[in-house]
């Protein structure tokens, strides 16, 4: 159940009661594919650095290790020692861009694993039942991310296929959500708008899908390849017609800036491997711009990443000594870069909420916005 405690313009703050406990939103979801965070960051870290929510992905998980072996396992929560939320990405997106080959029929899709080549089918029923033995606190829609740019006619049949897809989801979830061995009977489904940069197919889908009462919406299909200028368009125009009383979800996204973009037209559920992925390259998210720690600058740099950050990185470790890990190729650390980023993003979210309720995220999202235009911190 999710409770809309105020508004701040369109910036949302919320509370969504899970049968895994309850999240403050807005939140940003840390992204573990294959059930574990890139970069050697355990679930104890991810306690440690303020996650709410942990995001792993239907389609990596049922190729490796299965999702019947997850199931026979206890569910995901015991697979990986994490007591709270967990999200569970359909596997619709993995489908259409890890698979060369692929044949997409009303039925679903058949395609080949991007791991050893052999044929999967993939429907609604299939992502449901997936999703179920994974046994997520939140389910995502099966749906099809249409190619960016697409023809307006490829989209309106993408789209309504889509919309025939999520009814079939909704029929499966609350079938298995009904069976005595589904491990959680409370799991939700979050249907997904589609549309490409059409305003008007977004909206009238995001009118259609929203009449189907579920337990959130997110938004699809952006950060694609559009510009940044598209995308916050789309928001504007799409949003508004997503129900205000559940939450509202931007899928992939994305760097600080497009958070705060986002939050201030309504969005408040995020995922993105931006801090993650940026951390194994060697890159640092701060008050002050994003550091490569790899420049030579930092060879003698004593000082932590964020004078300001009270994660364990900057707690402990210096600029300098990151730096000679990165050039050592020491995994650890890659480990102090993404447990830093992850607390950055959390931390960042915190602070959103709390903006929100002071009525006061435009003066918060200048100020940060400014602070991450200066660049580098000499």
């Amino acid at each position: 159940m999710y409770r809309l405690i105020c508004r701040d313009g369109n910036a949302k703050r919320g509370e969504l009661v899970t049968v895994h406990g309850t999240v403050q939103t807005p939140l940003f979801m840390n992204v573990g594919t294959a059930a574990a965070i890139k970069g050697a960051v355990s679930t104890m870290d991810l306690q440690e650095i303020g996650t709410q929510v942990e995001l792993s992905n239907t389609y990596h998980l049922h190729v490796r290790p299965g999702d019947r072996v997850v199931k026979k396992l206890g569910g995901l929560h015991r697979f990986m020692n994490w007591d709270k939320p967990i999200l569970t990405d359909s596997g619709g997106f993995q489908v259409f861009s890890l698979a060369g080959l692929r044949k997409i029929k009303e039925e679903g899709v058949y395609f080949n694993s991007h791991v050893d080549g052999r044929k999967i089918f993939m429907g609604p029923e299939q992502s449901m039942q997936i999703q179920s033995n994974l046994a997520s606190t939140i389910a995502m829609a099966f749906d099809e991310c249409p190619p960016h740019p697409a023809t307006r006619d490829y989209m309106e049949n993408s789209v309504a296929r889509t919309t025939r897809w999520l009814e079939r989801c909704k029929a499966e979830m609350d079938r298995l959500n009904s069976l005595e061995d589904t491990i959680n009977p409370q799991q939700m489904l979050f249907g997904i708008n589609q549309g490409g940069t059409f305003a008007d197919i977004r909206i009238e889908h995001a009118k259609r899908i929203s009449e189907m009462n579920l337990d959130g919406y997110a938004v699809g299909g952006l950060a694609v390849g559009e510009s940044h200028a598209e995308m916050y368009r789309i928001l504007e125009e799409t949003v508004p017609y997503l129900p205000l009383e559940k939450p509202t979800y931007l899928m992939g996204v994305g760097t600080p800036a497009n958070i705060l973009e986002a939050v201030e037209r309504g969005v408040d559920f995020f995922d993105c491997v931006y801090p993650a992925r940026n951390g194994r390259h060697g890159n640092a998210y701060t008050n002050h711009g994003k550091m490569t720690l790899l420049n030579a600058k930092y060879e003698l740099d004593d000082r932590p990443l964020d004078a300001t950050c009270g994660c364990p990185t900057c707690k402990n470790y210096s600029r300098a000594y990151i730096r000679h890990l990165l050039k050592a190729k020491e995994m650890l650390g890659l480990r102090l870069l993404v447990t830093h980023n992850l607390y950055f993003y959390n931390k960042m979210m915190e602070e959103i909420r709390e903006a929100i309720e002071q009525k006061r995220f435009s003066e918060y999202k200048r100020t940060k916005l400014a602070g991450f235009e200066q660049g580098e911190d000499d």
